[in-house]
């Protein structure tokens, strides 16, 4: 039996009590449309869904409320409501994420590589969309509008399927996304809203030849569930168990600064700092001055024996604290001896998400960035930066952890396969 994460009935479908073979059948018609669509048409759709986005915004902010308020009552934990929260800047956000997609270009029809063979038959590898995705993610409702916005871009249909403590705030996200497309001629059924229990997130998994792509968001279990119980073939982003190796050269006031940014700006996030390796050699300097600065950022340390010699405020760390997310102010921390040490438990625990050296060593920035086996390796800059925003791929689908078809922040190249055209003159073989 696949569990899949906060199931809920929800009202009965955005499309009128459809079935989700209804609604797939439906995408795969829009699908065909979207994939004969010109950029400017394209364009012309993501500016009108920002405009509905927009003008919903206090229908769409009601409805959040709704469910921020339901969630704090079930107890959901802080890191969760604040995924799940909008607010007027937020929605702003969205609303110029769509736009900002429009200022892009288009990926469809790109020539990925061409030649001319010497019987003077010519063959082109392009990129063509996927077709249908299906996107199964938990609380965030801003990945409503970003995943329908980008799959309109790369000419693919959505079918979202967000979980039940964010229903309102989807279904008001859709609907303002939907009238959008309405307003261009464009049909609605090209970004879907899938609703229902956990035997709907089944189907949905078990769609093959319905639905092209599975990506989930979310949590290990969301994403465990969906990779190992999926019939569709799946895109896996993964959680972000991220590291910070402070190495013996570094310059200690740049690792503070990036340390603080990297675990306090959004401690939500997967691209947030989970877990902080200071080497032995500067650790009698580095730590006193680390400790008091993520103490006065309210940073519960959980610290080995040898961190925990540094402050009687440092929580004693258990194995298990390495091993994964806390996606809230809490960050373990370790002193080792080497950036052997440093690699080794890296490797150890890494998620294959974002990990990162702050040194003045060129030679061990040059080996830390050849031996981790990451998404993302930074030198000496914080990993919130590894985001689709911010390499200027505007608004990102998620970031994949995985080795095939994409790797990173998934953007809108990642959300195209291609197709080998070949033209000939009547050539035969």
């Amino acid at each position: 039996m696949v569990v899949t994460p906060e199931p809920g009935p929800g009202p009965v479908g955005i499309l009128g009590g459809m079935t989700f073979a209804d609604q797939a059948l439906l995408a795969k018609d829009a699908s065909r449309t979207l994939a004969t669509l010109n950029r400017a048409t394209k364009d012309a759709a993501l500016h009108a869904m920002a405009d509905a986005l927009a003008a919903a915004a206090s229908v769409v902010l009601e409805a959040n409320a709704r469910d921020v308020a339901a969630a704090r009552a079930s107890g959901t934990s802080d890191s969760l409501v604040d995924r799940l929260t909008l607010t007027p800047a937020r929605i702003a956000g969205m609303v110029d994420g769509l736009r900002s997609l429009a200022g892009l270009p288009d990926p469809v029809g790109d020539v990925v590589r061409g030649w001319t063979n010497a019987n003077g038959v010519r063959v082109r590898q392009v990129r063509v969309p996927l077709g249908v995705v299906g996107i199964i993610y938990e609380a965030r409702p801003n990945v409503t509008a970003d995943a329908g916005g980008i799959c309109l871009k790369s000419g693919n249909a959505a079918l979202l399927r967000g979980s039940s403590s964010a229903i309102n705030s989807n279904l008001a996200v859709t609907a303002a996304l939907q009238d959008g497309l309405a307003a261009v001629a464009l049909p609605r059924e090209a970004v879907q809203l899938v609703e229902g229990g956990r035997e709907v997130t089944a189907e949905m998994m078990a769609a093959r030849g319905l639905v092209d792509v599975l990506i989930p968001r979310g949590g290990a279990g969301l994403i465990n569930a969906v990779v190992e119980g999926s019939k569709v073939p799946v895109i896996e982003t993964g959680t972000g168990n991220c590291h910070l190796y402070v190495d013996a050269s570094a310059d200690q006031e740049m690792a503070i600064q990036i340390m603080l940014n990297a675990k306090v700006q959004r401690p939500s996030v997967c691209n947030s700092l989970e877990t902080l390796l200071v080497h032995a050699e500067i650790a009698p300097v580095f730590m006193p001055k680390a400790l008091a600065a993520l103490a006065a950022a309210e940073v519960t340390v959980h610290g080995t024996p040898a961190v925990v010699a540094y402050s009687d405020i440092v929580v004693p760390a258990d194995e298990a604290e390495f091993e994964g997310e806390y996606l809230s102010l809490d960050l373990a921390c370790d002193i080792v001896d080497s950036i052997d040490s440093a690699l080794a438990h890296i490797r150890r625990y890494t998620t294959g998400h974002s990990e990162t050296i702050i040194t003045d060593d060129r030679r061990a920035a040059e080996r830390f960035v050849a031996e981790v086996d990451a998404a993302a390796v930074l030198v000496n800059a914080s990993s919130r930066f590894v985001d689709g925003g911010e390499f200027g791929f505007g608004a990102e689908i998620g970031i994949s952890t995985q080795k095939l078809h994409a790797r990173g922040p998934m953007a809108l190249p990642e959300m195209t396969s291609t197709k080998y055209v070949i033209d000939g003159a009547g050539q035969i073989r």
